[in-house]
């Protein structure tokens, strides 16, 4: 397989525009090539009933699709979230979970909420990376307002997904790279190769251990760019 515009083990043009949605507490507009998220950050000063007396913070994440995110029209999810929704919020969840220390954040509740405006392959990965961005301006306005004593940032996060296509390992693949991949892989991690969530199928031929390993070191050098990207963005904030 032969890129257009760039090299197998180069990202799509990323952007992360801060400040999209000036009503959240914290929100970031992601681009990944043509697969846009826009990610809002939203703080509630109560946490669920099963986290209720602990003095611990939680953060969750909702995820859609607008109905034009796509080439044809999809319907709305009037009737609640189908289950491939729920399966990429509880991703985003539990890799923005990941960056959190909840005794410091203080019985609050972050939702992000990381609405696709546009499908070009890889939303969940980019909702993940764009979500961090606006989770992390929410919980340092905590900082600055004096609402903590400490920040409850403890690390960066980010995902990229990766793939074998016409047997040659891809970095950040777009739509049409992720229907002809013969493994498809999305990866979560933390700065120093530090992993979340690690999710590979085969969707053709099996694949090997070295397959494996390889398209998991494509995939964390993508990341570490990702979170340098991230660190400069929010050093500008």
């Amino acid at each position: 397989m032969t890129r257009k515009d760039r090299q197998p083990h180069e990202l799509r043009p990323v952007k992360l525009d801060i400040g999209a949605a000036p009503y959240a507490e914290g929100s970031c507009l992601v681009a990944f090539g043509n697969t846009h998220v826009l990610c809002a950050a939203s703080i509630e000063d109560s946490v669920p009933r099963w986290r209720k007396d602990s003095g611990l913070g939680w953060v969750t994440a909702e995820y859609a699709m607008l109905p034009r995110a796509t080439h044809t029209r999809s319907r709305r999810e009037r009737q609640g979230a189908n289950g491939r929704t729920r399966e990429i919020e509880r991703l985003i969840g539990r890799s923005l979970r990941a960056t959190v220390d909840f005794a410091a954040m203080g019985p609050r509740t972050v939702t992000v909420d990381c609405d696709v405006l546009q499908a070009d392959g890889g939303t969940r990965t980019a909702a993940v990376t764009g979500g961090y961005v606006a989770l992390a301006l929410a919980l340092e306005a905590l900082v600055r307002n004096g609402e903590v004593e400490r920040s409850p940032l403890r690390s960066r996060v980010a995902a990229v997904s990766v793939g074998l296509v016409g047997g040659k390992a891809c970095l950040d693949l777009e739509y049409g790279e992720d229907v002809a991949a013969d493994v498809d892989m999305n990866v979560v991690a933390l700065p120093q190769g530090r992993l979340v969530e690690v999710q590979g199928t085969a969707e053709g031929l099996a694949f090997t251990r070295d397959d494996h390993d390889r398209l998991l070191d494509l995939a964390l050098a993508g990341i570490d760019e990702l979170l340098a990207r991230q660190a400069q963005v929010l050093s500008t904030s």
